[in-house]
């Protein structure tokens, strides 16, 4: 039996010939690390050869497992066992009978990317040692974190217009999933990774060919300040917005974030990045005589 838990279809899953891992069945043969793909496997057993090398086996008809090369699969997989199980007779026991081993359900996961899940039921003799990489459980924990561009704030504000030479003052509100610090938690089985994500930089493509880094979240704007200039992230237009399209600069806030993770006595780190946009006026200052 097998579901899906996103809208991909099973025809895009054999076009991009993925792969999935499976338990190695202790049905008499040798022990061995099986992949299969949704309509192939390929069993890479412990037996020795002639050679004194472990020798391979396919089951199935046409590619679709690991293929050679000892490429690792991009597939990480968990099992639980199917509570109930399901009754005599049905295709999960693969021909075996209740009692003889049992029916576990299958959960892998392409690339650490929980909405690509894929769920089976697979017979196995014995409990499967089938477990996931705690890299993969931290991209689960950045996906429930749900992390996004800047919270832009800029002045001039849009809608109004600012000139020439004045000051412009950029910031984000420092929320958990604009700026950070941002935790979650993914787990499976006994396995639990714990992410932390917060933003280390914002560069500001001011739309005009020029740029501005900012290392902090900058500093909202109050009317207070005047024409003062931002003390950290701050920018000032050399010429006005006229001759661009709508007669506006586009503003692109591109922010860097830095996730730590540590779980099953591993730690890691991950980087990404997330846009926002929006736009400016500037006018040009003119002088009267």
């Amino acid at each position: 039996m097998l579901t899906r838990k996103s809208a991909a279809t099973a025809a895009a899953l054999v076009a991009a010939a993925l792969t999935l891992p499976a338990p190695a069945y202790a049905d008499g043969r040798d022990s061995a690390d099986t992949h299969c793909g949704l309509f192939t496997c390929q069993v890479e057993a412990n037996d020795q050869g002639a050679g004194g090398k472990a020798t391979s086996h396919d089951a199935g008809h046409g590619g679709g497992g690991n293929g050679g090369g000892g490429k690792k699969s991009k597939w990480s997989c968990t099992y639980k066992r199917a509570d109930p199980q399901p009754p005599a007779g049905s295709l999960d026991w693969e021909g075996h009978k209740p009692g003889d081993g049992a029916v576990y359900e299958q959960t892998c996961s392409y690339g650490g990317d929980s909405a690509y899940d894929v769920i089976r039921m697979v017979w196995a003799a014995a409990p499967p040692k089938g477990g996931v990489d705690p890299a993969v459980l931290a991209q689960r924990a950045v996906n429930k974190m749900r992390l996004r561009g800047p919270d832009i704030g800029i002045v001039p504000k849009p809608g109004g217009k600012g000139l020439v030479g004045l000051p412009v003052w950029m910031w984000t509100a420092k929320t958990a999933e604009a700026y950070g610090p941002n935790t979650a938690t993914a787990s499976a089985g006994a396995v639990t990774v714990t992410a932390t994500a917060k933003v280390d930089q914002i560069v500001w493509d001011m739309g005009d060919g020029h740029s501005v880094t900012c290392t902090t979240a900058g500093t909202p704007y109050k009317l207070s300040y005047g024409k003062q200039s931002s003390p950290d992230c701050g920018y000032r237009y050399r010429h006005s917005s006229k001759d661009e399209p709508g007669e506006k600069y586009p503003v692109t806030a591109t922010s860097t974030w830095t996730i730590d993770w540590r779980g099953a006595g591993q730690t890691g780190q991950l980087t990404q990045t997330r846009q926002s946009q929006t736009q400016v006026s500037i006018g040009q200052l003119k002088v009267l005589n």
